[in-house]
């Protein structure tokens, strides 16, 4: 399997979306820039933002698309051609409602699971990429999860999530020196118990 070469924060852009839930994506690799002191520049080629940034030892690109959620695949396609990379080899950071916050998870391949994001992705690249879910939580109706994933969590469940992102921006070097199933059994080994212990 190809190893990951570049990370794509879901999230839309503009300051009214920064601290929104479907923005979690762009906290990740926000954090992960930061860590290595590094800024995001804009590539128009790409329709998005760009950070080079060097983890443990191996360059990735981390890349925030400009277009909204729902328009993600139009950046990564670009990204893919631009730099001839196997689909495989770009990891996407989103949201997930099926998860609690505080959880976070890594897979490769599958479905979109009704987030409009990875549908847009997947429609233009086909499904085999990796992924890393960030768990939301969900706010039990249906028809509320446009105005919960478009808000911002509360602050408990802002530091859970960040948590979560720091647990999983400890595994990323991993990830890209040793590949998915490494990275993989350290996270989810490290995810805290029902009941927050």
């Amino acid at each position: 399997m190809v190893g990951v070469q570049a990370i794509v924060g879901l999230g839309n852009p503009g300051p009214r979306y920064d601290g929104t839930r479907h923005n979690v994506g762009f906290w990740f690799v926000d954090a992960l820039a930061g860590e290595a002191g590094e800024r995001f520049a804009a590539e128009r080629k790409l329709h998005g933002e760009v950070a080079r940034v060097r983890l443990g030892g191996t360059d990735v690109r981390l890349i925030k698309p400009a277009t909204y959620v729902n328009r993600s695949g139009q950046c990564v396609r670009a990204l893919c051609d631009y730099f001839q990379l196997p689909v495989g080899s770009v990891l996407v950071v989103h949201d997930d409602l099926d998860l609690p916050p505080g959880t976070v998870k890594l897979k490769h391949g599958g479905g979109h699971g009704g987030h409009n994001g990875l549908r847009d992705t997947i429609a233009h690249l086909g499904a085999d990429f990796p992924r890393l879910r960030v768990g939301i939580g969900h706010p039990g109706q249906r028809e509320e999860v446009v105005n919960y994933v478009l808000g911002s969590p509360g602050r408990d469940d802002e530091q859970l999530i960040r948590e979560a992102l720091a647990r999983a921006a400890q595994v990323v070097p991993v990830l890209l020196e040793r590949g998915m199933e490494p990275a993989m059994q350290l996270l989810h080994s490290s995810q805290p118990s029902a009941g927050g212990a």
